[in-house]
């Protein structure tokens, strides 16, 4: 559905996008990863027509954006990390005005309109200014209006940041249920790691350039390690194992390479594993692992 091939793009002496190539499937949740200034943004921009790549290719459902038809815009609904809704409307007028774009109007916007407000849960707020609505409420419209058109790929850059939980689920029962229904393609930018955990595919980049790919588990088993808690002993019993280990609680984190580790530990010693669980590491660790770097709500920390 998207394919990207040695994409650059600089402004000045900053490579924003270096030399950047990577392929979305149709109806995949693909996560694009990377600290601010990453180049994340900059891609999506370049994607969307906003913004003249300086090299490379960009291909949207098959049709290069460079066609003379170019009607990949049509295909394509964003929700951007600032909402870019008119305050001073109400959120029907603002959505009216945004369907009327893709001729959408009359019955055919009503209809559009139910379903969409039913769907989010806005029925009774279409009357309301948009700058009277808290931020999970304009938040509900910033993704209908991206929706308004039956976009075949949807994407939300940094959608549910300083959302309520409650909020957080609905947009991503109302994604997760388009993807189903309708084959939607999402791209996703996200700082919480555990949405990225859900992403059939990810991508992470650093400096304008892919530095790890592949899905959830495969990041994890590439770049963190197994644990095993260990509940119900005393610390001389981790201590003679001869692993790394942690206190936490009432237990014991022990850090071992992998799952056959993991398995091979629990099988030499079935008098100490009576009561434990294996987890892989997080998302978080593969991010860290890979760029050196932490993902904190934007902030980058060494």
């Amino acid at each position: 559905m998207i394919e990207i091939k040695a994409l650059n793009k600089s402004f000045g002496k900053i490579k924003a996008v270096n030399d950047l190539s990577f392929k979305v499937k149709e109806g995949e949740l693909f996560a694009f990863l990377g600290i601010n200034g990453a180049g994340k943004s900059t891609t999506i921009n370049i994607m969307c027509g906003q913004l003249a790549k300086d090299s490379g290719s960009v291909t949207i459902d098959g049709e290069d954006i460079d066609s003379p038809s170019n009607n990949i815009k049509s295909k394509i609904g964003v929700v951007f990390q600032n909402s870019v809704l008119d305050k001073a409307l109400s959120v029907k007028d603002n959505l009216e005005s945004r369907a009327a774009l893709y001729g959408i109007r009359g019955d055919d916007f009503k209809k559009r309109l139910a379903e969409l407000s039913s769907m989010l849960d806005f029925a009774d707020l279409t009357g309301r200014n948009v700058g009277k609505l808290s931020g999970g409420q304009r938040r509900r419209i910033d993704i209908a209006r991206a929706l308004l058109h039956h976009p075949r790929i949807l994407i939300l850059d940094e959608p549910t940041t300083g959302l309520d939980p409650q909020t957080r689920k609905l947009l991503w029962d109302v994604i997760n249920e388009l993807r189903r229904k309708e084959n939607m393609t999402v791209l996703l930018t996200t700082h919480y790691m555990e949405e990225a955990a859900d992403a059939d595919y990810i991508i992470i980049i650093d400096g304008g350039k892919l530095i790890a790919e592949g899905s959830p588990l495969e990041l994890k088993n590439r770049y963190t390690r197994d644990f095993i808690t260990l509940y119900g002993v005393d610390e001389d019993i981790p201590r003679s194992l001869g692993v790394p280990y942690e206190k936490i609680r009432d237990a014991f984190k022990l850090s071992v390479p992998n799952t056959a580790a993991a398995t091979e530990l629990i099988v030499k010693h079935p008098d100490i594993f009576n009561d434990y669980e294996i987890t892989k590491g997080k998302m978080d660790d593969v991010f860290l692992s890979a760029t050196g770097k932490k993902l904190t709500g934007g902030t980058e920390q060494k």
